[in-house]
């Protein structure tokens, strides 16, 4: 691998901290998790205690203030490379992905109420934008929140919720104004235990298995006003102000889950012997290795330019959509190859490539479908 100059010592000596952790208090109960359908509330406690929870909250709220979204990506990245791929969604999803709405939107009141519980573990966080019948569509979805004075008065219903099961808060988008498209959705804080507010039983999925995907169901929640983020009807510009950096933390965390399997790939074929001799000996197997390898190095490159210039704020949805197709479109790449290189053993799930090839394929899918992804890049280079 390259040196990664984007990287400092004290960014080093941080990701190094993190790695220790996670071997204790991740990888060890990953399988477990998996059996469970999600992970447990003492390790986001954990990680919280240690300080690795919504690092760029203000430090009035409780926060580290680390306002250097490389930390954000170290974490993602460390996570990622465990291939413990239900944690790996979950814990970044909380931090760099739903956070920024509430310290971004929210009110003073919900601030104080909600960050420094986000910031401890004890408040899970999760977002709520596809509906039954309406994916990447986000302007068709049916779920409302009518205005009753002092409350909002919200029915419908959301699925492939993550971390929608362990879910206290949830950034809800609704339609406040039916009539008018995408002016009409507004951002809604749902707490959990809403009157009227229940949850679907985690899925059965192909991969994620330690992932808590579920759906969400209101019926008559009163929710209070000060649980509007920003203005109401803004909620649609608001999604896609923060969509760039919700699809670079998709990239970083492909890029890290693609060096993992093809890690653990390189070491199965120096041990395992076909022909007396092992199979990293053979031609096919070199060459796909190789072709590999410089694959995920350019992949890694372009992620890490990614970083950095999201770090200056100068990273674009075109940018940020191209990072997210390429690196998820290698992930599965990546590990298809792996499974064919470790032959019959890498079906078998307690190998860890069996486990990358399912949960890899879902990383086309949200965040935007790869097919969106083509279609916002078509939309930057051919204005």
């Amino acid at each position: 691998m390259l040196p990664r100059s984007i990287y400092t010592e004290e960014h080093l000596l941080f990701k190094e901290a993190l790695e220790d952790l996670v071997n204790q208090i991740i990888v060890p109960h990953n399988e477990q998790w998996e059996k469970d359908k999600m992970v447990s509330r003492e390790s986001w406690q954990q990680l919280g205690e240690n300080g690795y929870l919504v690092m760029q909250a203000p430090e009035e709220y409780g926060g580290l203030g680390l306002t250097d979204f490389r930390y954000n990506a170290l974490f993602t990245e460390v996570i990622g490379l465990t291939g413990c791929a239900g944690p790996a969604v979950g814990y970044p999803l909380h931090n760099d992905i739903v956070a920024p709405y509430v310290l971004h939107y929210g009110t003073e009141a919900a601030k104080k109420k909600w960050v420094p519980k986000m910031i401890s573990g004890e408040a899970i966080l999760a977002v709520a934008m596809t509906e039954p019948g309406a994916g990447s569509d986000l302007q068709g979805m049916r779920t409302t929140a009518e205005d009753k004075g002092d409350h909002y008065l919200v029915n419908g219903s959301k699925t492939f919720i993550t971390n929608g099961y362990l879910s206290d808060l949830v950034v809800t988008a609704v339609k406040t104004d039916p009539s008018k498209g995408a002016k009409g959705i507004s951002l809604l804080l749902m707490e959990a235990d809403a009157e009227g507010f229940t949850k679907g039983k985690p899925f059965d999925k192909i991969g994620l298995h330690a992932q808590d995907t579920c759906e969400l169901f209101f019926d008559n929640v009163k929710v209070p006003k000060e649980n509007l983020l920003g203005q109401e009807g803004k909620g649609f510009s608001y999604l896609m102000t923060e969509l760039a950096q919700e699809r670079l933390v998709v990239a970083i965390g492909a890029i890290a889950a693609a060096e993992a399997a093809l890690k653990t790939t390189i070491q199965y074929t120096k041990e395992r012997r076909a022909f007396k001799k092992s199979i990293s000996e053979f031609q096919n197997t070199r060459f796909k290795l190789a072709e590999l390898a410089s694959e995920v190095a350019l992949n890694r490159v372009f992620v890490d330019r990614c970083v950095e210039l999201h770090c200056e704020k100068k990273l674009d949805g075109g940018m940020a959509s191209a990072a997210k197709l390429m690196t998820t479109e290698l992930q599965c790449k990546v590990a298809d190859e792996c499974v064919q290189l470790h032959g019959g053993y890498g079906y078998i799930w307690e190998y860890s490539v069996a486990r990358a090839y399912a949960d890899a394929r879902v990383q086309r899918i949200y965040a935007g479908t790869n097919e969106i992804m083509k279609e916002l890049i078509a939309r930057k280079i051919l204005k």
